[in-house]
């Protein structure tokens, strides 16, 4: 059997397993062991608990437990850390640069040193390494971390007059979103809803599921419900008093509980005489019947100039009297009833004048048959 005990390196941070083998430990001592980053000296939060070898896997072992020794070289290294803020905020300020210092860290063997800061980008920190390892002698690291991690290790006092969570109890952060401050009816306001950090209250997360599971029971805004006494329209919850406020159809306003609902309303009828009457239609106007005039026009002469033509073929034909003259002027067509087709009009300067020859304008007088 193992003996597994819980270790936290800083306040509310994150916790590690460790094998504590066959020393006598209690909730609260401090002791030293050996981590990837170096050594440390950390505190158990929870007691010794025993559990199997297979179960364990690999777990490194406590050192041993913090003598007083050991703590009154924790307390020089926090002095050595304050002097090295101090000197790496002045040489930021000279060389102006875009980047905000949090905290500095060091290892318990002041083998290496961690700088964490704050920054909006990127930044060009070579020359500021240089001058911390040419005055501290030691290993440099610089860590950039986001806002939320910074109001962690700089603390302070929320809105509500209480340290912050992150910084006393909340060990891991947690998604927050706009939704959960809608679901619990609070006003949008930045101000308000925002932390030290700039970002949303890590408080939203802790009531939202309670929230959601009591207003399953309650009516959605906007839903009509009837009572014993009125109908109305749900204007307002209140999930935690159980009060609903309900607007009536004459715009009167009532509160009730929430066993008093009896089921869903009917729809609010139009009263008769203020629903306003009909407009009267404009009589509509025969209609024009035009086009099927002309249709039938139309149809009636084709058919006549088809039966006028039939009429022309099934007549004998009359013999032509020719004479022999010499006057040019065309003779008349025959008169057969048929409609006279239409020529494409032609220029006189175009028109060449019958029995005309090129060598002379005289025209040629017709033979006689």
């Amino acid at each position: 059997m193992s003996h597994i005990v819980t270790i936290q390196f800083t306040k509310a941070g994150k916790m590690f397993d460790f094998d504590a083998g066959s020393l006598d430990l209690a909730k609260g001592d401090h002791v030293v062991v050996e981590t990837e980053r170096g050594v440390g000296v950390g505190q158990l939060v929870k007691p010794p608990v025993e559990k199997e070898d297979g179960a364990t896997g690999s777990l490194a072992l406590v050192k041993r437990k913090a003598t007083a020794e050991d703590m009154a070289t924790v307390e020089r290294i926090s002095q050595k850390e304050q002097e090295a803020y101090r000197f790496c905020v002045n040489r930021i300020i000279e060389r102006t640069m875009p980047m905000k210092l949090v905290r500095v860290e060091y290892q318990f063997d002041s083998s290496k040193a961690v700088f964490f800061f704050t920054a909006d980008g990127r930044v060009d920190f070579r020359d500021l390494v240089k001058d911390l390892a040419h005055s501290f002698h030691t290993r440099i690291e610089m860590r950039q971390i986001g806002v939320r991690d910074e109001a962690k290790m700089t603390g302070g006092i929320g809105i509500c007059g209480r340290e912050l969570c992150c910084s006393s109890f909340l060990r891991e952060f947690q998604p927050v979103s706009v939704k959960m401050a809608k679901e619990q009816n609070l006003a949008l306001n930045p101000n308000k809803i925002s932390g030290q950090c700039g970002r949303l209250l890590c408080c939203l997360d802790y009531e939202y599921e309670t929230y959601c599971c009591l207003r399953k029971n309650f009516p959605k805004s906007g839903k009509r419900v009837r009572t014993v006494t009125a109908v109305g329209v749900v204007d307002k919850v209140n999930i935690l008093t159980g009060n609903i406020t309900l607007k009536l159809d004459d715009n009167k306003i009532i509160v009730i509980k929430r066993d008093e609902i009896l089921g869903d309303g009917a729809p609010a009828a139009v009263p008769v005489a203020a629903a306003a009457p009909a407009p009267l239609r404009a009589p509509q106007r025969p209609r024009e019947r035009r086009p099927d005039q002309r249709r039938k026009q139309e149809k009636t002469s084709l058919e006549s100039y088809t039966q006028a033509e039939s009429n022309a073929k099934a007549a004998p034909a009359q013999p032509v009297r020719q004479e022999n003259t010499t006057d040019t002027t065309p003779t008349d067509a025959p008169k057969t009833g048929l409609p006279r087709k239409k020529h494409r009009s032609r220029k006189h300067a175009n028109r060449k004048p019958s029995g005309s020859t090129p060598d002379s304008g005289t025209p040629t007088p017709s033979s006689g048959a």
